[in-house]
């Protein structure tokens, strides 16, 4: 009789690792960091590098500190650095932005167990923490001339809209905002990389620019400028779709969306914020768990055995 042989899980394997999909993420991502160089010029690239820099070194002191394994070749630091940086203002002082990093990494991510662990996505919490500490910084923009602006999406909570961008200006992200949620293109691009290479699904992204789309629509928006404004693109492709705060299931993922962008709206409309999409994401976060129990797939046979 051959003999059995038994092992723990996982019994089955996949040639992806966690640093082959953080480097489909960084690829992603390096259209709109070219995009916002060519913007808002060259602080941007220190502001990314800033941000990556401290993200990656964070990471290695506190494991070192704490005697954990390292893990900063598996990439997520650098992919939280350049999610921060993007949701940054270009003129951001570099010691708010290192740390905005250091509240990301140590805070966010690491004291919760690491990669994996994290309740909340580390980049959007450590924006959140940056906005409260530093307000003033943290919502001055500048256009691609220099020149101080406010936002579209502040402009249209003002009525301003006669120094509204076109459509194009929009698209091509010539206007005012954080550094890597202006050139929608870019994004896009980022988008359906990802889409293709299967790292994240479109159920999230769909559903939450879907319900942002038709909620602006039967509140009486500019669509367009609804979904070009502000960090949508951004948020729904490389910060809603994170694995560890995000819900498992294709239903939850559609539910997680949705909630994202309702939210979203919900601020936006009747906010004491012109954009709702960080704090939407956060607040769904923390959600996460009772949407992925409520639309996890039940075993087969657990139903329970008949008295």
């Amino acid at each position: 009789m051959r003999k059995l042989i038994s092992s723990v899980s996982p019994h089955v394997h996949s040639p992806l690792t966690t640093q082959k999909i953080m480097l489909d993420v960084v690829i992603a991502l390096l259209p709109a960091g070219i995009a916002s160089v060519i913007i808002f010029g060259w602080r941007a690239l220190l502001v990314i590098g800033v941000c990556v820099a401290v993200c990656v070194f964070s990471e290695w002191g506190f494991e070192k500190i704490c005697k954990k394994e390292n893990t900063i070749t598996d990439l997520s630091a650098v992919v939280t650095g350049l999610l921060l940086a993007y949701n940054l203002p270009v003129g951001i002082p570099l010691w708010q932005a290192a740390f905005g990093s250091l509240v990301a990494i140590v805070v966010v991510k690491q004291l919760f167990g690491g990669i994996g662990q994290n309740f909340a996505n580390p980049a959007i919490t450590a924006r959140i923490v940056m906005m409260t500490a530093f307000s003033g910084t943290m919502t001055t923009w500048v256009i691609p001339d220099g020149v101080s602006s406010a936002t579209p999406l502040a402009m249209m909570a003002k009525g301003n809209m006669s120094s509204m961008p076109t459509y194009l200006q929009m698209f091509l992200g010539y206007r005012g905002g954080c550094l890597g949620e202006t050139c929608i293109f870019a994004l896009l691009l980022g988008g359906v990389y990802l889409l293709v290479k299967r790292v994240i699904s479109w159920h999230t992204p769909v559903a939450f620019i879907g319900t942002v789309a038709l909620m602006s629509l039967v509140c009486g928006k500019d669509v367009p400028y609804q979904l070009m404004a502000g960090g949508l693109v951004l948020g729904a492709f490389f910060m809603a779709t994170d694995y560890s705060s995000t819900p498992p299931t294709k239903w939850g993922k559609v539910i997680f969306g949705i909630g994202c962008g309702l939210i979203t709206i919900l601020i936006r409309f009747w906010g004491n914020f012109p954009e709702g999409v960080s704090f939407s994401i956060l607040i769904m976060n923390i959600l996460t768990p009772y949407i992925t129990k409520l639309t996890r797939s039940k075993p087969f046979g657990t139903g329970g055995a008949k008295r």
